[in-house]
Formats: C-alpha cells, structure tokens, sequence
C-alpha cells in the first residue's frame, strides 16, 4: 500500500496544497490518517478521489457536488469527459493517471482511442502518453506509485503499440534495415516499440530483438540480417561493465554498421558520437535525425 504526502498529491493532480486543504476541510473530500508525531498522509483511495475531482472541477463541476457524488457517479462523470475531445494535456494526463491507479483499462482506453482518432497514432505518442510516462517517471522516484500499477499502464500502451506496429503495411521498397534492441539490465520497452513503429511507418525494414539482449546476440542477428542501422536504449548502468566500454565492444562487434544510441546514461555521461556511432540527447534528436533518413 502506497502512502502520499499532500505535496505528493500536489504533484499529482496538479492542484495546490492549499487547495487540497481547502476541500478536505470545507467539503470533507478527502480523509488524510496522521502519524504518531500529527503528520498528515493520505493513501490510495485520496489520490483517486483527488484526480477524479481535479477532473471535473477543470469541467465546471463544483466542488460541493463532486463531494456528494457516490463512486458510480463519479465514474460515470469523469468517462463522459474522457470520452469527449479534450485537448487539455492536464486532463488526459489526468485520465491516464487515473486508469492507472484503479487499474481501469476502460478508462485507458477511452482516453487513448479519442486522442488517436483526433491527433493519429504518432502525435498522441508524443503529446499525451510520453507526457504522462514523464510525470510517472516523478510518481516512481516519489514512491507514489507501486509496481503492479507501473506495469499495468505499461502493458496497456504497449498493447496500443503492438496494433499500430500490426497496422502498417509492410513496405515495397525498403530503405534499410533496422536492429533494434535492449540490451542486459534493460526491461523497459516503451521507447524502442515507439521508434519500431516509427521506423515501419518511415519503410525500413525492422528486426526488433526485444530485451535483455547480450553482444553475441547481437553479433549473430547481424551476421544473419546484415542491418544498415543498429539502434539501442541505455537507462541503467551496465552492471558487468561500462557503458563506454559496452559502446566500444558493441562498435568493434559491428564495425560496419552504424550504431544509433540513446537513454539516461548516454546523456548523463555525456558520451559523444565518434567512429561509427551517433548518441542522441531525447526523442526530439531521434526523430530529427530519421526525419533526415528519410
């Protein structure tokens, strides 16, 4: 069970603590527990409560009648909202949030569908789920948001990814080919499915990998596909070596490829492009760059 400080609620909804007091006070919306020392904390069922009335105050509902509202209602009134065209970034940040912490496919789905059928698949990526993914990132680090929950969104999107990637015609005349994959350590595929749909979209030929992918894997997948292009995410530390001394092996592997690689650790020791790699700072750098190829 996860527990919330009113900041961690301010985080979350958007809504200032002062705020937040205002409405537990006035209108009983909340119902925080206090510790041994008289601080407060909130749990669960507050942070629901809290987005879903952060929701409908954005929409003109008043404070006073969300109060009043039982949890059918509540539902029922924050779906209609979901449903409609809403282009409020706080609000479907709001939803997914939301779909997340209850566990709500219907609520994911409903967000995610209208904002495909009004942006596309690629525009809703970029303007509504990895705005979201930003604000999870801050929830995790927080200890606001428990694992179960972190891997149920992520299994939802990722569902979303696989259908536009299943979608798209394969391409007559391919422009290259693509290994894409993550290397050992590395569990979280969101951003490496979001470039494979993006690089099938653009006509290369993709040969995704997945995860937890070693050297000689990848030696071998090449010596068999013989890709143009090698693309990699590196977020954690590499634990059995550097991440320098893992882009060197991975160079000297595949000398007569053209390694693209990206992620937390890239940027944060500042490794630069040289030989036969270019490093990306960030999405935008990566889709600049296929923007070019293609």
């Amino acid at each position: 069970m996860a527990i919330y400080s009113i900041r961690d609620l301010e985080t979350l909804s958007g809504v200032k603590a002062h705020t937040i007091r205002m409405w537990e006070k006035r209108y009983g919306l909340l119902n925080p527990q206090r510790t041994e020392t008289n601080i407060r904390y909130y749990l669960d069922q507050d942070v629901k409560m809290l987005l879903n009335a952060a929701l409908l105050n954005r929409h003109g509902y008043k404070i006073s009648r969300i109060a009043d509202m039982t949890q059918r209602q509540l539902h029922e009134a924050v779906l209609e909202i979901t449903e409609k065209k809403v282009v409020d970034s706080d609000v479907q940040s709001d939803t997914l949030t939301l779909s997340m912490l209850e566990l709500d496919e219907e609520k994911f789905d409903a967000t995610i569908r209208q904002r495909i059928e009004e942006y596309g698949f690629k525009e809703t990526m970029m303007k509504v789920v990895f705005p979201f993914l930003n604000r999870l990132n801050v929830l995790w680090m927080t200890g606001s948001v428990m694992p179960v929950q972190e891997n149920y969104i992520a299994g939802l999107i990722k569902q979303k990814i696989y259908v536009a990637i299943d979608g798209l015609p394969h391409p007559s005349n391919q422009k290259g080919t693509f290994i894409v994959f993550l290397p050992e350590s590395e569990e979280h595929e969101l951003s490496t499915l979001f470039i494979h749909y993006l690089l099938r979209e653009a006509g290369f030929k993709v040969i995704n990998l997945g995860r937890n992918i070693s050297l000689d894997d990848i030696l071998q997948a090449s010596e068999i596909h013989h890709p143009d292009y090698i693309f990699t995410i590196i977020n954690e530390g590499l634990f059995k070596m550097s991440v320098k001394d893992y882009i060197d092996k991975l160079s000297l592997h595949c000398r007569n490829r053209t390694l693209l690689l990206s992620g937390i650790q890239i940027s944060r020791q500042q490794i630069k492009s040289r030989k036969n790699w270019i490093t990306f700072d960030g999405l935008d750098e990566i889709l600049n760059y296929l923007d070019e190829l293609t």
